[in-house]
């Protein structure tokens, strides 16, 4: 019997824990299921040198004014679209400078996009339009590792100067890894539903890319002790957030840290150099520029962490 159905990738290939889960019960699939994503962060902390080679090349960018660009399609694409969507409230950052593209455009959010992930000229002209250059990295997301969208922007990339990075769950091409100054190969093993990677795939790249922005920023001075004190506070939740903050960190009451606050026009770092430096919102600023952001160098250490 040929064994051609038979696919190289571990992605495409049958698991058996689930070849009978068809015939399972509720609870017999939420167990399966569960049992199957347990083994996930395991996966992802054998790649742990590599994410950390990742988290380096996206600080040095940052610190040349470059960006990070998130490339993908479907699950993969959506996943990059929604790590660049959350940097800005959380990091106070501008939207340009960590972006996500997906393959087949924005419609490509909420619907399946036929035949985008094959389009190799649509995969160059992304970075074309984008003006990728040598201060970028450019991250491809590829569950499989074989996206020909993917691929071919990385290529483009690398070709314009700019680092890059691939997050994979089977083993690449053997190409893709030589050319990448990254290759972040999280094996996961075969999905509860064959080929499905918005599964532990998916989850697997939510960890890893989740891990890679938090890591950079957290190295350029986004964050202090593990307070996310350049958050922009453009909702109720973050208002608080950003009182509480400097509440705790400046032992300021509520209204003495909204009233810094609303004179350091919403930043919440300048707020908190303001009040333990005693200084006015330009010099705070002048202070935070000369030391790269970071407020341990400003003010000394965070308080500690007590219990509610």
């Amino acid at each position: 019997m040929a064994d051609d159905y038979l696919d190289s990738r571990l992605t495409e290939r049958r698991n058996p824990r689930s070849s009978t889960i068809d015939t399972a019960s509720a609870l017999e699939i939420v167990d399966l299921i569960g049992a199957e994503d347990a083994t996930v962060p395991g996966a992802v902390g054998r790649a742990r040198e590599e994410i950390a080679r990742a988290v380096d090349l996206v600080e040095t960018s940052f610190r040349a004014g470059g960006r990070l660009l998130y490339v993908g399609a479907g699950t993969s694409g959506r996943l990059g679209v929604l790590d660049a969507a959350e940097c800005p409230p959380t990091f106070g950052t501008p939207p340009e400078m960590v972006v996500g593209i997906i393959a087949g455009g924005l419609p490509a959010l909420i619907r399946s996009i036929e035949g985008a992930e094959d389009d190799v000229n649509a995969g160059i002209g992304e970075m074309d339009a984008r003006r990728v250059g040598p201060n970028d990295v450019v991250i491809g997301i590829a569950a499989s590792g074989t996206t020909p969208f993917v691929r071919a922007a990385l290529g483009r990339a690398q070709a314009l100067g700019a680092r890059t990075a691939l997050v994979s769950c089977s083993q690449p091409p053997a190409l893709l890894c030589d050319t990448c100054d990254v290759c972040i190969t999280v094996l996961v093993g075969p999905e509860i539903v064959t080929g499905s990677t918005r599964m532990k795939a998916g989850t697997a790249t939510k960890l890893v890319l989740n891990t890679i922005t938090t890591g950079a920023m957290i190295r350029v001075g986004k964050i202090y002790g593990n307070l996310m004190v350049d958050l922009r506070a453009w909702n109720d939740k973050l208002v608080d957030r950003s009182q509480r903050i400097v509440m705790e960190t400046t032992g300021l009451d509520r209204e003495a840290a909204r009233g810094v606050i609303e004179a350091a026009e919403g930043r919440v770092k300048t707020a908190i150099v303001m009040a333990r430096r005693g200084v006015s919102k330009p010099e705070a600023e002048r202070l935070l520029d000369e030391h790269q952001g970071r407020l341990r160098a400003i003010v000394g250490d965070p308080p500690p962490v007590r219990s509610a």
